[in-house]
Protein backbone atom coordinates (compact mmCIF):
# COMPACT_ATOMS: atom_id res chain seq x y z
CA UNK A 1 0.00 0.00 0.00
CA UNK A 2 2.32 2.61 -1.29
CA UNK A 3 2.16 6.44 -2.02
CA UNK A 4 0.99 5.10 -6.11
CA UNK A 5 -1.81 3.22 -4.26
CA UNK A 6 -3.02 6.03 -2.38
CA UNK A 7 -3.22 8.40 -5.76
CA UNK A 8 -4.66 5.41 -7.82
CA UNK A 9 -7.41 4.83 -5.48
CA UNK A 10 -8.37 8.34 -4.79
CA UNK A 11 -8.03 9.57 -8.45
CA UNK A 12 -9.95 6.78 -9.64
CA UNK A 13 -12.54 7.17 -6.92
CA UNK A 14 -13.08 11.40 -8.30
CA UNK A 15 -13.42 9.85 -11.86
CA UNK A 16 -15.94 7.06 -11.50
CA UNK A 17 -17.78 7.79 -8.26
CA UNK A 18 -19.53 5.18 -6.57
CA UNK A 19 -18.83 2.68 -9.53
CA UNK A 20 -15.30 2.24 -8.60
CA UNK A 21 -16.82 -0.47 -5.84
CA UNK A 22 -16.79 -2.38 -9.13
CA UNK A 23 -13.34 -2.55 -9.94
CA UNK A 24 -12.24 -2.59 -6.50
CA UNK A 25 -13.82 -6.03 -5.95
CA UNK A 26 -12.97 -7.45 -9.15
CA UNK A 27 -9.54 -6.54 -9.32
CA UNK A 28 -9.37 -7.91 -5.28
CA UNK A 29 -10.57 -10.91 -6.93
CA UNK A 30 -7.95 -11.35 -9.48
CA UNK A 31 -5.40 -10.24 -7.17
CA UNK A 32 -6.34 -13.24 -5.08
CA UNK A 33 -5.76 -15.67 -8.19
CA UNK A 34 -2.48 -14.18 -8.95
CA UNK A 35 -1.09 -14.49 -5.36
CA UNK A 36 -2.53 -17.76 -4.19
CA UNK A 37 -0.57 -19.25 -7.51
CA UNK A 38 2.84 -17.25 -6.95
CA UNK A 39 3.03 -18.01 -3.03
CA UNK A 40 2.51 -21.61 -3.49
CA UNK A 41 4.35 -22.38 -6.11
CA UNK A 42 7.63 -20.22 -4.23
CA UNK A 43 6.48 -21.40 -0.77
CA UNK A 44 6.02 -25.32 -1.39
CA UNK A 45 9.25 -25.37 -3.88
CA UNK A 46 11.28 -22.95 -1.17
CA UNK A 47 13.06 -21.43 -4.11
CA UNK A 48 12.79 -17.50 -5.38
CA UNK A 49 10.96 -16.13 -7.86
CA UNK A 50 14.29 -15.90 -10.40
CA UNK A 51 15.74 -19.58 -9.27
CA UNK A 52 12.90 -21.02 -10.58
CA UNK A 53 13.18 -18.87 -13.77
CA UNK A 54 16.34 -20.18 -14.46
CA UNK A 55 15.40 -23.65 -13.91
CA UNK A 56 12.33 -23.81 -16.07
CA UNK A 57 14.43 -22.01 -19.08
CA UNK A 58 18.25 -20.39 -18.60
CA UNK A 59 18.35 -16.91 -18.17
CA UNK A 60 14.69 -16.33 -17.92
CA UNK A 61 14.85 -16.05 -13.97
CA UNK A 62 18.00 -13.21 -14.80
CA UNK A 63 15.97 -11.27 -16.85
CA UNK A 64 13.44 -11.54 -14.37
CA UNK A 65 15.62 -10.33 -11.65
CA UNK A 66 16.91 -7.28 -14.05
CA UNK A 67 13.13 -6.20 -14.34
CA UNK A 68 12.76 -6.32 -10.85
CA UNK A 69 15.66 -4.37 -9.79
CA UNK A 70 15.51 -1.75 -11.91
CA UNK A 71 11.68 -1.17 -11.92
CA UNK A 72 12.40 -1.22 -8.06
CA UNK A 73 15.28 1.03 -7.67
CA UNK A 74 13.20 4.21 -9.50
CA UNK A 75 9.83 2.92 -7.82
CA UNK A 76 12.29 3.37 -4.50
CA UNK A 77 12.54 7.03 -5.56
CA UNK A 78 9.44 7.94 -5.84
CA UNK A 79 8.77 5.81 -2.29
CA UNK A 80 11.67 8.01 -0.48
CA UNK A 81 9.59 10.86 -2.06
CA UNK A 82 6.26 9.74 -0.28
CA UNK A 83 7.71 9.88 3.15
CA UNK A 84 8.98 13.10 2.63
CA UNK A 85 5.43 14.30 1.72
CA UNK A 86 3.50 12.74 4.45
CA UNK A 87 6.22 14.23 6.86
CA UNK A 88 5.60 17.60 4.99
CA UNK A 89 1.76 17.28 5.96
CA UNK A 90 2.58 16.14 9.39
CA UNK A 91 4.93 18.78 10.66
CA UNK A 92 5.61 20.99 7.87
CA UNK A 93 8.94 19.67 7.56
CA UNK A 94 11.59 20.69 4.28
CA UNK A 95 10.00 17.03 1.77
CA UNK A 96 14.24 16.23 1.19
CA UNK A 97 15.14 16.56 4.89
CA UNK A 98 12.00 14.73 5.27
CA UNK A 99 13.12 11.99 3.00
CA UNK A 100 16.40 11.84 4.31
CA UNK A 101 15.33 10.93 7.91
CA UNK A 102 12.87 8.09 7.06
CA UNK A 103 15.54 6.83 4.90
CA UNK A 104 17.60 6.56 8.19
CA UNK A 105 15.01 4.90 10.07
CA UNK A 106 14.31 2.63 6.96
CA UNK A 107 17.91 1.75 7.22
CA UNK A 108 18.49 1.48 11.24
CA UNK A 109 15.33 -1.20 10.77
CA UNK A 110 17.86 -3.43 8.70
CA UNK A 111 21.00 -2.91 11.09
CA UNK A 112 19.36 -4.15 13.75
CA UNK A 113 20.50 -7.46 14.92
CA UNK A 114 17.07 -8.61 14.82
CA UNK A 115 16.15 -6.92 11.65
CA UNK A 116 13.55 -9.81 10.44
CA UNK A 117 11.20 -9.62 13.61
CA UNK A 118 11.46 -6.02 13.06
CA UNK A 119 10.50 -5.22 9.73
CA UNK A 120 7.54 -7.93 10.22
CA UNK A 121 6.50 -6.01 13.07
CA UNK A 122 7.14 -2.78 11.97
CA UNK A 123 4.81 -3.25 8.63
CA UNK A 124 2.08 -5.20 10.71
CA UNK A 125 1.88 -1.75 13.16
CA UNK A 126 2.14 0.94 10.46
CA UNK A 127 -0.46 -1.59 8.39
CA UNK A 128 -3.14 -1.14 11.01
CA UNK A 129 -2.35 2.62 11.42
CA UNK A 130 -3.12 3.36 8.14
CA UNK A 131 -6.49 1.72 8.23
CA UNK A 132 -7.55 3.01 11.14
CA UNK A 133 -6.98 6.67 10.76
CA UNK A 134 -8.21 5.97 7.01
CA UNK A 135 -11.41 4.31 8.52
CA UNK A 136 -11.55 7.73 10.62
CA UNK A 137 -11.66 9.67 7.93
CA UNK A 138 -14.30 7.31 6.04
CA UNK A 139 -16.68 8.00 8.96
CA UNK A 140 -16.05 11.38 8.94
CA UNK A 141 -16.90 12.20 5.51
CA UNK A 142 -20.44 10.61 5.00
CA UNK A 143 -20.12 8.22 2.00
CA UNK A 144 -23.12 7.29 0.58
CA UNK A 145 -22.60 3.56 1.20
CA UNK A 146 -25.92 2.23 -0.06
CA UNK A 147 -25.03 3.45 -3.81
CA UNK A 148 -21.44 2.09 -3.39
CA UNK A 149 -22.77 -1.29 -2.20
CA UNK A 150 -25.27 -1.14 -5.44
CA UNK A 151 -23.04 -0.29 -7.57
CA UNK A 152 -20.48 -3.15 -6.32
CA UNK A 153 -22.26 -5.58 -8.80
CA UNK A 154 -24.43 -2.73 -11.21
CA UNK A 155 -21.62 -0.68 -11.98
CA UNK A 156 -23.18 2.24 -13.79
CA UNK A 157 -19.83 2.33 -15.65
CA UNK A 158 -16.95 0.06 -15.90
CA UNK A 159 -13.40 1.24 -16.79
CA UNK A 160 -11.32 -1.82 -18.29
CA UNK A 161 -7.89 -0.09 -17.77
CA UNK A 162 -8.77 1.27 -14.35
CA UNK A 163 -9.12 -2.76 -13.09
CA UNK A 164 -5.76 -3.58 -15.28
CA UNK A 165 -4.16 -0.66 -12.87
CA UNK A 166 -5.02 -1.59 -9.73
CA UNK A 167 -4.27 -5.42 -10.58
CA UNK A 168 -0.82 -4.04 -11.66
CA UNK A 169 -0.42 -1.78 -8.60
CA UNK A 170 -1.16 -4.50 -6.04
CA UNK A 171 0.39 -7.73 -7.50
CA UNK A 172 2.38 -6.28 -10.19
CA UNK A 173 6.21 -5.99 -10.81
CA UNK A 174 8.12 -6.97 -7.18
CA UNK A 175 4.93 -6.29 -5.17
CA UNK A 176 3.67 -10.05 -5.51
CA UNK A 177 7.15 -11.56 -4.57
CA UNK A 178 7.98 -9.51 -1.68
CA UNK A 179 5.53 -11.83 0.69
CA UNK A 180 6.13 -14.82 -0.87
CA UNK A 181 10.31 -13.87 -0.34
CA UNK A 182 9.86 -13.10 3.07
CA UNK A 183 7.69 -16.01 3.96
CA UNK A 184 11.04 -18.45 2.13
CA UNK A 185 13.17 -16.13 4.84
CA UNK A 186 11.24 -16.84 7.63
CA UNK A 187 11.45 -20.75 6.74
CA UNK A 188 7.85 -20.96 6.25
CA UNK A 189 7.97 -23.86 2.97
CA UNK A 190 7.85 -27.05 2.21
CA UNK A 191 4.51 -29.05 1.08
CA UNK A 192 3.81 -29.51 4.97
CA UNK A 193 3.02 -25.67 5.16
CA UNK A 194 0.69 -25.31 2.21
CA UNK A 195 -1.89 -24.37 4.42
CA UNK A 196 -0.56 -21.67 6.40
CA UNK A 197 0.92 -20.44 2.89
CA UNK A 198 -2.40 -19.47 0.95
CA UNK A 199 -3.75 -18.08 4.47
CA UNK A 200 -1.43 -15.55 4.72
CA UNK A 201 -1.24 -15.09 0.49
CA UNK A 202 -5.08 -14.78 0.94
CA UNK A 203 -5.02 -12.27 3.96
CA UNK A 204 -2.44 -9.84 2.38
CA UNK A 205 -4.64 -9.17 -0.44
CA UNK A 206 -7.48 -8.78 1.50
CA UNK A 207 -5.81 -6.46 3.93
CA UNK A 208 -4.92 -3.88 1.06
CA UNK A 209 -8.66 -4.60 0.26
CA UNK A 210 -10.07 -3.21 3.17
CA UNK A 211 -7.71 -0.06 3.07
CA UNK A 212 -8.33 0.31 -0.58
CA UNK A 213 -12.49 -0.06 0.41
CA UNK A 214 -12.08 2.45 3.64
CA UNK A 215 -9.67 5.18 1.27
CA UNK A 216 -12.47 4.84 -1.56
CA UNK A 217 -15.57 5.42 0.96
CA UNK A 218 -13.67 8.39 2.47
CA UNK A 219 -12.79 10.22 -0.85
CA UNK A 220 -16.17 9.27 -1.98
CA UNK A 221 -18.11 11.10 0.95
CA UNK A 222 -15.60 14.14 -0.51
CA UNK A 223 -16.74 14.13 -3.80
CA UNK A 224 -20.31 13.21 -3.57
CA UNK A 225 -20.57 16.26 -1.54
CA UNK A 226 -19.59 18.42 -4.18
CA UNK A 227 -15.94 19.11 -3.54
CA UNK A 228 -13.67 19.58 -6.61
CA UNK A 229 -10.43 17.79 -5.77
CA UNK A 230 -6.90 19.49 -6.00
CA UNK A 231 -5.13 18.38 -9.12
CA UNK A 232 -1.57 18.34 -7.79
CA UNK A 233 -2.30 16.36 -4.83
CA UNK A 234 -5.83 15.12 -4.98
CA UNK A 235 -6.02 12.75 -1.77
CA UNK A 236 -4.30 15.67 0.43
CA UNK A 237 -7.53 17.89 -0.56
CA UNK A 238 -10.04 15.43 -0.28
CA UNK A 239 -8.52 14.35 3.96
CA UNK A 240 -8.27 17.97 4.59
CA UNK A 241 -12.17 18.79 2.88
CA UNK A 242 -13.52 16.28 5.31
CA UNK A 243 -11.80 16.80 8.34
CA UNK A 244 -10.30 20.10 8.01
CA UNK A 245 -6.44 20.48 9.66
CA UNK A 246 -6.36 17.57 11.56
CA UNK A 247 -7.53 15.64 8.54
CA UNK A 248 -4.40 17.20 6.41
CA UNK A 249 -2.18 15.87 9.24
CA UNK A 250 -3.72 12.44 9.50
CA UNK A 251 -2.85 12.18 5.59
CA UNK A 252 0.27 12.77 6.00
CA UNK A 253 0.25 10.04 8.77
CA UNK A 254 -0.91 7.72 6.09
CA UNK A 255 1.42 9.12 3.22
CA UNK A 256 4.25 8.41 5.20
CA UNK A 257 3.66 4.72 6.71
CA UNK A 258 2.71 3.78 3.50
CA UNK A 259 5.65 5.71 1.52
CA UNK A 260 8.30 4.28 4.29
CA UNK A 261 6.87 0.77 4.40
CA UNK A 262 7.09 1.02 0.43
CA UNK A 263 10.54 2.12 0.79
CA UNK A 264 11.15 -1.45 2.99
CA UNK A 265 9.66 -3.95 0.69
CA UNK A 266 11.11 -2.62 -2.52
CA UNK A 267 14.35 -2.60 -1.25
CA UNK A 268 14.13 -5.85 0.59
CA UNK A 269 12.70 -7.84 -2.67
CA UNK A 270 14.71 -5.91 -5.30
CA UNK A 271 18.18 -7.47 -2.99
CA UNK A 272 15.95 -11.00 -2.63
CA UNK A 273 16.27 -11.03 -6.72
CA UNK A 274 20.14 -10.13 -6.08
CA UNK A 275 21.03 -13.04 -3.88
CA UNK A 276 19.85 -16.71 -3.55
CA UNK A 277 19.11 -18.72 0.05
CA UNK A 278 22.33 -19.46 0.39
CA UNK A 279 23.52 -15.36 0.53
CA UNK A 280 23.79 -14.50 4.51
CA UNK A 281 21.10 -12.86 6.12
CA UNK A 282 24.11 -9.91 7.35
CA UNK A 283 25.12 -9.70 3.76
CA UNK A 284 21.35 -9.42 2.72
CA UNK A 285 20.57 -6.52 4.90
CA UNK A 286 23.90 -4.66 3.95
CA UNK A 287 22.55 -4.55 0.37
CA UNK A 288 19.46 -3.84 0.86
CA UNK A 289 21.24 -0.80 3.18
CA UNK A 290 22.89 0.47 0.03
CA UNK A 291 19.44 0.39 -2.04
CA UNK A 292 17.92 2.33 0.28
CA UNK A 293 20.81 4.93 0.64
CA UNK A 294 21.18 4.98 -3.42
CA UNK A 295 17.41 6.07 -3.93
CA UNK A 296 17.55 8.08 -1.17
CA UNK A 297 20.29 9.89 -2.58
CA UNK A 298 19.31 10.06 -5.99
CA UNK A 299 15.80 11.73 -4.66
CA UNK A 300 17.74 14.21 -2.63
CA UNK A 301 19.84 15.38 -5.64
CA UNK A 302 16.96 15.22 -8.30
CA UNK A 303 14.10 15.91 -6.09
CA UNK A 304 12.21 12.98 -6.91
CA UNK A 305 12.42 10.12 -9.82
CA UNK A 306 11.89 11.84 -13.18
CA UNK A 307 8.56 10.99 -14.53
CA UNK A 308 10.29 9.38 -17.82
CA UNK A 309 11.72 6.48 -15.45
CA UNK A 310 8.63 6.18 -13.27
CA UNK A 311 6.70 5.62 -16.26
CA UNK A 312 9.13 3.93 -17.79
CA UNK A 313 9.30 1.28 -14.62
CA UNK A 314 6.29 1.55 -14.68
CA UNK A 315 5.86 -0.14 -18.25
CA UNK A 316 8.90 -2.68 -16.69
CA UNK A 317 6.61 -3.56 -13.94
CA UNK A 318 3.21 -4.93 -16.93
CA UNK A 319 6.50 -7.00 -17.97
CA UNK A 320 7.33 -8.59 -14.92
CA UNK A 321 3.80 -9.92 -14.08
CA UNK A 322 3.39 -11.91 -17.39
CA UNK A 323 7.11 -13.28 -17.40
CA UNK A 324 6.91 -14.35 -13.89
CA UNK A 325 3.55 -15.78 -13.68
CA UNK A 326 4.17 -18.02 -16.84
CA UNK A 327 7.44 -19.31 -14.86
CA UNK A 328 5.20 -19.81 -11.26
CA UNK A 329 2.34 -21.30 -13.91
CA UNK A 330 4.88 -23.37 -15.88
CA UNK A 331 6.20 -25.18 -12.63
CA UNK A 332 3.05 -25.90 -11.12
CA UNK A 333 1.71 -27.76 -14.16
CA UNK A 334 5.05 -29.39 -15.50
CA UNK A 335 8.02 -29.30 -13.07
CA UNK A 336 6.52 -31.15 -10.25
CA UNK A 337 10.05 -32.02 -9.54
CA UNK A 338 10.52 -28.50 -8.40
CA UNK A 339 7.80 -29.24 -5.98
CA UNK A 340 9.05 -31.67 -4.13
CA UNK A 341 6.44 -34.12 -6.00
CA UNK A 342 3.44 -31.87 -4.37
CA UNK A 343 0.60 -32.19 -6.34
CA UNK A 344 -1.05 -28.75 -7.47
CA UNK A 345 -4.44 -28.53 -7.40
CA UNK A 346 -6.39 -28.38 -10.81
CA UNK A 347 -8.84 -25.91 -9.43
CA UNK A 348 -5.99 -23.34 -8.15
CA UNK A 349 -4.16 -23.85 -11.61
CA UNK A 350 -7.74 -22.69 -13.48
CA UNK A 351 -8.08 -19.86 -12.18
CA UNK A 352 -4.26 -19.21 -12.38
CA UNK A 353 -4.36 -19.58 -16.18
CA UNK A 354 -7.56 -17.27 -16.64
CA UNK A 355 -5.39 -14.52 -14.37
CA UNK A 356 -2.57 -15.15 -16.94
CA UNK A 357 -4.69 -14.33 -19.85
CA UNK A 358 -4.94 -10.97 -18.08
CA UNK A 359 -1.43 -10.46 -17.36
CA UNK A 360 -0.95 -11.11 -21.11
CA UNK A 361 -2.83 -7.95 -21.77
CA UNK A 362 -1.14 -6.01 -18.92
CA UNK A 363 2.03 -6.72 -20.35
CA UNK A 364 0.31 -5.86 -24.13
CA UNK A 365 -0.25 -3.09 -22.64
CA UNK A 366 3.12 -2.24 -21.40
CA UNK A 367 4.79 -2.33 -24.27
CA UNK A 368 2.82 0.07 -25.59
CA UNK A 369 4.40 2.64 -23.80
CA UNK A 370 7.99 0.82 -23.68
CA UNK A 371 7.74 1.78 -26.73
CA UNK A 372 6.66 5.26 -26.95
CA UNK A 373 9.34 6.06 -24.40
Amino acid sequence: MGPGFITQTTTFTARLGAAFAFAVLVSILVDIAVQLNVWRVIGVSGQRAHELGNKVAPGVGWLLAVLVIVGGLVFNIGNVGGTGLGVNAMLGVDAKIGGAISALLAIAIFLSKRAGVALDRIVVVLGAVMILMTAYVAIVSGPPVGDALRQTVLPDQVDVLVITTLIGGTVGGYITYAGAHRLLDSGLTGPEHVGAISRSSVVGILVTGVMRVLLFLAVLGVVAGGVTLAQDNPAASAFEAAAGQAGLRVFGIILWAASITSVIGAAYTSVSFMTSSATSPRRRNLLTVAFIALSTLIYVLVGTAPVTLLVFAGAFNGLILPIGFTVVLWVAWRRRDLLGGYRYPAWLLGIGVLAWLLTLYLGYQSLGGLASL
